[in-house]
């Protein structure tokens, strides 16, 4: 079944995490692509934006901005055709003036938030496992680049001077004007010949990929798989590839070859930031506990930030010093202290990483590797 999605952008995140001091319900659902499936998210829409309002209502917000709020809640409710194109979570984030959502592909635990401020930790996943990369098919017989998105099927890029093959790119072993290949045993010149076309994909490739936070997933057999890792210069290339002949697989096979691969990825890059934080890194720039967090975060000595997308304790993070207070009970007035954590932290250039609670070492909703020692 196919997943209508909308992935935040880096800018999105920031446009949101800036909006501050006015009203901001944050509602965050389960749904389904089938879009039977989703009349309970529609009916827990309805109860979490009149908690919302009640919510609103006893902090002593105007009854026009309320108003304006569930208005557009209902507006939302009652669009039929967008509740039919939806993926597994839905992410609504309301202000009396505007309504922003998102679907997205991942799993999220339903949960709704008011405060002056948005819910943005759970979106934040969207960021970290970006689900989007290139898959570079290549073989003797053909080369195409294939991208790899979580808004649509995979599809074929167009590249400039990228050679359709072997042959077309450096000629066949009886071109006349290659002579020094009769010098060769037939082992060394097709090895030579390997490399120099690999040196023109790599070459074409160059002005297409400098984004290094997007991986270039190889679909290569050998030897023109290592030849192609010996010669590149993308820095996003990543370790493991898809092995054999590509031109056995269509655009669908490489992509899902790719999401396998990619999930091993953000998997090891979690694995390696726990053993710094368990390990690796100066104890004495290792953050566990949320206020020593909370404080690092509020000074701009974070590097890296791992936080729980789950956890949810309301309270309050000093301005200042990042004194943190914790709420007995939700309220209009104070928010999710993880959430407000991991704001600071992007504010101030951070890493952050979203993830499960099992993926955080300590008993806390935050664990962070700090520029320098607290």
């Amino acid at each position: 079944m196919a997943l209508h999605t909308d992935i935040p952008t880096s800018a999105d995140i920031e446009r949101l995490a800036a909006v501050r001091n006015e009203p901001c319900v944050s509602i965050y659902l389960q749904t389904s692509p089938v879009s039977a499936d989703n009349e309970a998210a529609r009916i827990e829409l309805r109860n979490a934006i009149s908690d919302a309002a009640n919510q609103l209502t006893e902090a002593g917000v105007e009854r026009r901005l309320i108003e304006a709020i569930t208005e557009h809640a209902e507006a939302l409710r009652a669009d039929a055709s967008f509740w039919n194109y939806l993926s597994n979570s839905l992410a609504i984030f309301l202000t009396a003036s505007e309504t922003h959502t998102f679907r997205l592909p991942s799993t999220l635990t339903s949960v709704h938030e008011v405060s002056d401020r948005f819910h943005i930790k759970p979106i934040l996943r969207a960021v970290t496992f970006p689900h989007t990369a290139f898959v570079l098919a290549l073989s003797a017989n053909a080369t195409r680049l294939v991208e790899i998105t979580a808004d649509s099927p995979a599809f074929e890029v167009s590249v400039d001077e990228l050679p359709e093959n072997l042959e077309e790119a450096v000629g066949g072993t009886d071109d006349p004007n290659r002579q020094s290949f009769a010098r060769m045993s037939s082992g060394d010149t097709e090895r030579v010949r390997l490399t120099q076309y690999a040196r023109m994909v790599d070459r074409a490739l160059r002005p297409l990929l400098p984004d290094v936070s997007v991986p270039l997933i190889l679909a290569a057999a050998e030897p023109l798989a290592s030849i192609y890792r010996s010669v590149s210069s993308s820095t996003n290339l990543a370790g493991e590839g898809i092995e054999g002949n590509p031109d056995q697989l269509d655009d669908a096979a490489l992509a899902e070859a790719a999401r396998a691969i990619m999930d091993r990825l953000y998997a090891e890059e979690i694995a390696a930031v726990a053993q710094d934080l368990n390990e690796d890194y100066p104890r004495e720039r290792v953050a566990l506990d949320t206020q020593q967090v909370a404080r690092a975060a509020t000074f701009g000595a974070v590097d890296t930030l791992l936080v729980d997308i789950d956890s949810h304790q309301g309270g309050f993070l000093d301005e200042a010093d990042g004194a943190l207070t914790l709420s007995a009970s939700p309220d209009a007035l104070d928010y999710g202290v993880a959430d407000e954590i991991a704001r600071r932290a992007l504010r101030t250039g951070a890493r952050v990483l979203a993830v499960r609670a099992e993926d955080i070492p300590g008993d806390g909703p935050v664990a962070a590797l700090l520029r320098y020692p607290m």
